[in-house]
C-alpha cells in the first residue's frame, strides 16, 4: 500500500486573484455559487466575469504545466492531466473518486503530481504490497480518511496440470471477454491452481458468468477475500555485461540470451515494451531502472551503470524468473 497527503496553496491563491476582476459569475440573471445555479440580478458587464473565468482557467493550465514538467513520455502526460482533473474535482466537490489500474510508471508520476496540491489526499491500492497495476483513490483530506474498497478478488480454477498457462494465456482470456487492460490489475499465477486476479468490483460478476476457459482448460471464477491472495516476492538473478552502447536492442539481447537480430525482429513486431510502454525504435537509450518486457521471454530489470576505462557501459542486468 501506498499512501501521501500533500499541499501547495499557491493555485488557490491565482483562483482568488483570478476572481478579484468579478465578485460574481453572472450569466443572464443567475448566479453559479459552488456549482448550483442560484437566482441573481445581473449587475456586473459579463465581459469582466467571462476575464476573471479565462484568468483562472489560464492559471489553472499554467499549474497543470509546472506540475507535469520534467514528464517527457507523451501519453503518461495525458493520463496524469486526467488525473489532475479528477483530483481537482474530487477536492471542489468534497467526494472520493478513482482511477482505473496504472501502470508502475504511471502510478510513480501520479504519486509524486499530487503530492504538490492542497489538501488532496492520494491513496494508491493493488490488492496486496508487492501489486505492479495499482489504482489511486483522490479526495480533499478531511473526506479521505480510511482505504477505500475499489478491488476485488478473483480465483480461477481449472487442471491445469497436463496444459499449463502462461500469463499471457489468462491475460487473453480475460481481455476476451471484452473489457479493457485498465480494469485488471496484476495476474497471480498458481501453476496447476490457475490464477488469482484482481479486478474493479463493478466487473467482478461479469468474469465469474462470462469467463469458462483459458486456452483448451475449462475454468470456474469465483471471488476470494483479498486476504485469501497467495503471492511471493518475484525471483530474479542479476549479472553483469560490458556493452558499447545503452541501446534497447544490446542491452535486451544480451539479458534475454538471444540474438541481436532476433531482437530487432521482436521490435519491429511490436513484441518489446519499455517500462510497459511499446518501444518502435532499435536505438531506444535506457537507464538504470528501466523494466524491458519482451513477448515470450519475460521482463528485464536494468540495474546499475558505470563507465569502463575504454569507454564502454559495464551494466547489471536483473532477470525476473
Amino acid at each position: 500500500m501506498a499512501a501521501a497527503t500533500f499541499s501547495s496553496p499557491w493555485l488557490l491563491r491565482r483562483a482568488l486573484k483570478a476572481f478579484s476582476f468579478s465578485p460574481t459569475l453572472c450569466v443572464s440573471n443567475k448566479l453559479y455559487f459552488h456549482g448550483v445555479l442560484r437566482p441573481f440580478p445581473v449587475h456586473n458587464p459579463l465581459r469582466h466575469s467571462a476575464a476573471g473565468l479565462c484568468y483562472l482557467a489560464q492559471a489553472i493550465k499554467e499549474d497543470t504545466d509546472v506540475l507535469l514538467k520534467g514528464v517527457a513520455d507523451k501519453s503518461t502526460v495525458e493520463e496524469l492531466k486526467n488525473i489532475l482533473q479528477m483530483a481537482r474535482r474530487a477536492e471542489s466537490r468534497r467526494e472520493v473518486l478513482h482511477t482505473d489500474f496504472l501502470t508502475p510508471p504511471v502510478l510513480k508520476e501520479s504519486m509524486l503530481v499530487l503530492g504538490k496540491l492542497a489538501d488532496i489526499k492520494a491513496v494508491a491500492q493493488g490488492g496486496y504490497p508487492q501489486a505492479e497495476r495499482c489504482r489511486i483513490s483522490v479526495g480533499h483530506s478531511e473526506v479521505l480518511r480510511s482505504d477505500p474498497d475499489i478491488i476485488t478478488a478473483l480465483s480461477i480454477t481449472g487442471n491445469f496440470g497436463f496444459q499449463p498457462c502462461s500469463h499471457g494465456d489468462f491475460l487473453g482470456a480475460i481481455l476476451g471477454t471484452g473489457i479493457a487492460r485498465d480494469k485488471l490489475g496484476d495476474i497471480i499465477l498458481q501453476g496447476e491452481k490457475g490464477a488469482q486476479i484482481l479486478i474493479i468490483p463493478e466487473l467482478a460478476d461479469f468474469i465469474i458468468s462470462t469467463m469458462d476457459k483459458v486456452g483448451n482448460v475449462s475454468v470456474i471464477c469465483s471471488k476470494i477475500p483479498l486476504l485469501a491472495l497467495e503471492y511471493e516476492p518475484p525471483r530474479t538473478k542479476s549479472f553483469r555485461t560490458v556493452e558499447a552502447s545503452l541501446r534497447v536492442d544490446a542491452l535486451a539481447s544480451a539479458g534475454f540470451k538471444i540474438s541481436r537480430s532476433k531482437l530487432v525482429n521482436l521490435i519491429s513486431n511490436g513484441d518489446v515494451r519499455v517500462n510497459w510502454t511499446t518501444v518502435t525504435k532499435n536505438g531506444t537509450t535506457l537507464k538504470s531502472g528501466d523494466v524491458v518486457s519482451v513477448s515470450g521471454q519475460g521482463r528485464l530489470k536494468i540495474g546499475e551503470i558505470n563507465t569502463t576505462r575504454k569507454g564502454k557501459f559495464a551494466v547489471e542486468l536483473i532477470r525476473y524468473l
